[in-house]
């Protein structure tokens, strides 16, 4: 399980990196074709598409590396346990809101199935399924890291769990 775990780890952050390299290739060419009087607004479209799949599955990367900003001014005068505690509840939270996300854009991406891009035959509800993927990423990135918290619960930590 941890293998399959880590190759879906790597192949998203080979589609991210691919994609934000597609993205700023389009954005670049479409300005470069722009300047010289040529519109192809399909570029455009295909950016848009790419800029929502790299920024969510970015984020995922970013908070299973513990890259994102994390604020605990006041919760490291606590003991170590009542930090931990507060940063399970936390995470659980987390976890509730991602859920959130998921369920929502799973509804979005129903009602908007018939809907397309004004330049290519893609279905708008592929970029809201960025919504769903990164969000269902972002759940099992964060049991782990309420996996982790539990499983060191009397170790000393850094924020965000990671060593």
């Amino acid at each position: 399980m941890r293998k399959i775990y880590h190759a879906l780890c790597k192949a998203e952050v080979f589609v991210c990196g691919t994609g934000f390299l597609f993205l700023v290739a389009f954005v670049f060419i479409s300005a470069i074709l722009r300047f010289f009087r040529v519109s192809m607004s399909w570029n455009i479209d295909l950016a848009m598409f790419l800029l929502a799949w790299t920024a969510f599955l970015g984020a995922d990367i970013a908070w299973r590396s513990g890259q994102l900003i994390g604020v605990d001014l006041v919760t490291r005068r606590f003991p170590l346990k009542v930090q931990k505690i507060i940063e399970i509840t936390i995470y659980l939270i987390i976890m509730g809101a991602l859920a959130l996300i998921a369920v929502f854009g799973i509804r979005l991406a129903v009602t908007e199935k018939l809907r397309t891009y004004q330049s290519i035959p893609i279905p708008y509800s592929l970029v809201t399924l960025s919504l769903v993927v990164a969000g269902s990423s972002m759940i099992v990135s964060t049991a782990l890291k309420i996996r982790r918290c539990i499983m060191n619960f009397n170790m000393k930590e850094t924020a965000g769990g990671e060593k």
